[in-house]
């Protein structure tokens, strides 16, 4: 099963790499653009695997610019608190 079918599974691996990521000493403000960076490239090039991952994307392509930057920010943070 890929990480992308189970969304527990990919919540976990997110979170895991956010965690990582700040022990290396990233700021969340840096976070939060990478994040921004991979929901851009996951909404374009990435089927969705289950309900979740298409509320994401759904979410994410009726949003602007700066909506999209701000809902990258809330899911760092959502992950996180995880």
């Amino acid at each position: 099963m890929s990480i992308l079918q189970n969304f527990d599974d990919w919540r976990s691996f997110l979170n895991e790499r956010i965690d990582q990521a700040q022990s290396m000493g990233i700021d969340d403000t840096t976070i939060s653009k990478i994040a921004h960076q991979m929901a851009d490239y996951l909404a374009d090039k990435v089927e969705p695997k289950n309900e979740q991952e298409r509320l994401l994307k759904d979410l994410w392509e009726s949003a602007d610019s700066e909506q999209q930057r701000a809902l990258a920010s809330v899911l760092v943070q959502y992950m996180d608190k995880k």
